[in-house]
């Protein structure tokens, strides 16, 4: 008796199987269309981003290594091609080669660039900070303070491990303009940011006790 009963239970879960897919077809056939669109999708796009990123990395490479006095115009086209790409890896180089080997004579192209690279959604947040304090530095000798701490600012308000940088650069602006107070204030700003970088510290202590004694 109870092994028929056992086997009308079996029946009985079947049919109701049966008939869960039967009058659930259409949606359950539509759900697993979209699984397999959006994994052939997601594997489709990571193999472009691979393919995207090789010919960036290709484009880079080949303008830095055929860089010469004779064709600066045109590396200096291809590296801002590849700062335009967004690359998180490369458009920082690219910036750099072109500021380090003075390929672009105006600071507001070279600044429109720096924003272009601040501005890339899939820099990691201590990256997109050193290039906002190298940004710093290409400015710190020809804008304002007001200028000069807007471009800072977002570092020194944060806990970045690049703030005791951008303190000590802002530090040594005001020094250099004779501002013996606000520079003070950012050197003891220093001394008192945790994860300062133990250089920065040690300068800071020292240009405190040197000049800034009084």
């Amino acid at each position: 008796m109870n092994e028929e009963v056992s086997i009308i239970d079996s029946k009985t879960r079947n049919e109701r199987i049966k008939d869960f897919f039967q009058k659930n077809k259409k949606t359950l056939i539509f759900t697993i269309v979209i699984f397999i669109v959006s994994l052939i999708s997601f594997y489709t796009f990571q193999i472009f981003k691979d393919k995207k990123k090789v010919l960036i990395s290709n484009k880079y490479n080949t303008a830095i290594i055929e860089y010469n006095d004779l064709n600066k115009a045109q590396t200096t086209s291809d590296l801002i091609e590849v700062i335009d790409d967004q690359d998180s890896t490369y458009s920082p180089l690219a910036l750099y080669f072109i500021i380090d080997n003075n390929l672009i004579d105006d600071r507001a192209k070279i600044n429109e660039l720096f924003d272009i690279l601040i501005n890339i959604r899939s820099l990691e947040s201590e990256i997109k900070n050193l290039i906002i304090y190298k940004k710093g530095l290409f400015n710190a000798d020809h804008v304002s303070e007001s200028q000069i701490l807007k471009i800072l600012n977002p570092i020194i308000n944060s806990e970045s491990v690049w703030k005791s940088h951008a303190l000590y650069l802002v530090a040594e602006y005001f020094y250099s303009k004779n501002e013996k107070q606000k520079s003070k204030e950012f050197y003891d700003q220093i001394l008192l940011t945790e994860n300062a970088n133990q250089e920065i510290r040690k300068e800071a202590q020292k240009r405190l006790n040197r000049d800034l004694s009084d």
